[in-house]
């Protein structure tokens, strides 16, 4: 069986998580190939009569269905608290964890990295990217850098020490002249990583051989992204972004998975448009309509609790998303969201300066300048939590439905109609 990508097609909280959930019954491994526990993925599951909601930050959402092997890929940087908290929460719930995979190359989040991340956003004041402060762009930068520290190097404590002292020879020199914090010591450092090695040393393995032989097999394997296309470093709305490959590259990059193995993009977009952070927005709304997209979609960070920004759908992004991540299908979300409004607009193309734009600027200060130019589709007022089928929906629900698919650029193969598993229409078979 091939391999398939889940891919975000906006700047995050599509509902991957639940598009994952959705699949995991039918896949053999599921992969999270970028990002760390800067992303909060929220999977709701009726359970009879009762919904049990997870919050999951770290861990691939396939860790939720039994027989499922969750996978953290090498593209990943790991907290080692964050990982075992989240495994410790799960475990207390009833969840099997015991599959879990983590790759041996994937780097680890020191002490220092979420220090330095955190003093770094307070010094750029207004200039602030709006990270989380969770240590993730100073891991993947001390990737670059190669100073940095991986889950391997966990299990030598000659090869640990010299990495830490190496790295800690710069960052307390930054820590202590430029934003006058106290330096960080070596063996503490250290001595927090050695205590998470024992419990860490069965989970680990070469995930990129595991995959591939996997696939070898005629098993499935599902990529999860963390974060989403405008947040990718490459591609996304810079300096606005994360630190790590979000696309349907940094699939195959961060799991050791061959491009030619990748058979299916599955791109996750919202019935709206939100983002957290700092940053270039066509379509936000600073009025009631925004304030409702909020309350009705429930629009806080899971990781951070930050409200989200909220928007319009943005056509243009999601050609966009299309064309960069190859995506064949597009799951549509929280289409209940827009229940109740009399008439829904959607963003086209932008206008910069009077010139029309269909698809994304090139430059980045036409993007900040992009004013949305809209075309307004009749709304509908029927409830469709209950919708199973393309036919159950509402006839202007179905026609915002088939306008949208026309203007993304990939056709609309599952649509959310609540945040429930079960809360789905199928259009198209995803596997």
């Amino acid at each position: 069986m091939p391999a398939i990508a889940i891919i975000g097609a906006q700047w995050g909280d599509e509902g991957k998580g639940k598009a994952t959930d959705v699949l995991g019954s039918r896949v053999d491994y599921v992969v999270k190939f970028n990002g760390g526990n800067n992303a909060g993925h929220t999977v709701v599951i009726n359970q009879g009569d009762k919904q049990e909601k997870y919050a999951l930050h770290l861990l691939p959402s396939g860790i939720l269905t039994p027989g499922c092997t969750p996978v953290i890929g090498n593209g990943v940087v790991v907290d080692l608290n964050v990982l075992f908290e989240e495994i410790d929460g799960l475990e207390a719930r009833g969840v099997d964890t015991s599959l879990l995979k983590v790759s041996a190359s994937a780097h680890v989040i020191a002490d220092y990295n979420r220090t330095i991340d955190k003093v770094t956003e307070r010094f750029l004041g207004s200039r602030r990217l709006g990270t989380t402060g969770r240590g993730i762009g100073p891991t993947y930068a001390d990737k670059m850098n190669r100073i940095g520290i991986r889950i391997q190097d966990l299990f030598d404590e000659k090869i640990l020490l010299a990495k830490v002292e190496g790295a800690l020879e710069l960052k307390n020199q930054i820590l202590t002249k430029i934003y006058n914090r106290r330096a960080v010591t070596v063996e503490a450092t250290v001595e927090e990583l050695l205590t998470h090695a024992e419990r860490l040393r069965p989970m680990v393995c070469d995930t990129g051989l595991l995959l591939n032989q996997a696939l070898d097999r005629d098993e499935t394997v599902l990529l999860e992204a963390g974060q989403a296309t405008l947040l990718d470093v490459d591609h996304g709305t810079y300096p606005f972004v994360t630190s790590s490959s979000a696309t349907a590259g940094g699939a195959c990059t961060g799991s050791g998975i061959p491009p030619m193995r990748l058979d299916r993009v599955i791109g996750i977009v919202k019935a709206y448009t939100t983002r957290v952070g700092e940053g270039p927005f066509p379509t936000e709304l600073h009025d009631e309509f925004g304030e409702h997209l909020r309350k009705t979609g429930a629009e806080f960070g899971t990781t951070t609790g930050r409200p989200r920004r909220c928007g319009w759908y943005d056509a243009v992004i999601a050609r966009y998303a299309a064309r960069v991540n190859g995506v064949t299908d597009f799951t549509l979300t929280k289409l209940d969201v827009l229940t109740g409004l009399e008439q829904v607009p959607v963003c086209v193309a932008y206008d910069v300066d009077g010139v029309r734009h269909d698809e994304m600027p090139v430059n980045q200060s036409d993007f900040h300048h992009a004013v949305p130019i809209y075309e307004y589709l009749p709304g509908w007022w029927e409830d469709i939590s209950q919708a199973r089928t393309l036919e159950d929906l509402p006839a202007n629900a179905r026609a915002y439905v088939a306008a949208v698919e026309a203007m993304s650029g990939a056709r609309i193969s599952a649509i959310g109609v609540g945040p429930a598993r079960d809360q789905t229409v199928v259009v198209h078979d995803l596997i």
